[in-house]
């Protein structure tokens, strides 16, 4: 009777602990007006599975073609950019499927020269995966989520565009 119950206790101990460990081990996608703090979102992403992690950290440099920046205001659709970036999550994950966690946010409003104003952060078991995630999920965000940059400059401003989205691919996502 002590043996049945130690088993049953330990199963709700181990079930409790999986629900625990399955909240903190999520994905992370956001947006967000404040400061980025890279440490801490690479700690959110970072599990026991993984031997790498891939950082990148785009920040705002000081001059674009020779010209000097002041800085940098971001505009974005916070609820489309969010989901953009999980679906980029979810092409990761068929392309890489070795990719442990994926952490993604990206900040809005203006942005001071070195401030961060994307951090991505992939983890997996092996080096490999992780720099190819992490270089794909950069490329794609630039492509399909919905955040735009405007450089100020001391002589005046000007909006970036960026690359267009592969409508064909896209509209092929949306319809499966």
């Amino acid at each position: 009777m002590a043996t049945d119950l130690a088993k049953d206790l330990a199963k709700d101990l181990a079930k409790d602990l999986a629900k625990d460990l399955a909240k903190d081990l999520e994905d992370v996608f956001e947006v967000t007006r404040d400061p980025i703090d890279k440490s801490a979102l690479e700690a959110r992403v970072l599990t026991g599975a993984a031997g790498a992690i891939v950082t990148f950290d785009g920040v705002v440099r000081n001059q674009t073609k020779g010209r000097p920046v002041i800085s940098l205001h971001y505009e974005a659709y916070p609820p489309m950019a969010v989901r953009e970036m999980r679906r980029i999550g979810q092409e990761i994950r068929e392309q890489w499927p070795q990719v442990d966690r994926i952490g993604m946010i990206h900040r809005f409003g203006e942005l001071q020269i070195s401030e961060s104003s994307i951090v991505i952060v992939v983890t997996s078991p092996h080096r490999k995966a992780a720099f190819a995630a992490c270089q794909y999920a950069i490329d794609r965000l630039k492509q399909t989520v919905p955040v735009w940059k405007k450089e100020i400059f001391a002589d005046g401003e000007a909006w970036v565009e960026g690359s267009m989205p592969d409508l064909a691919t896209d509209s092929a996502s949306t319809n499966s």
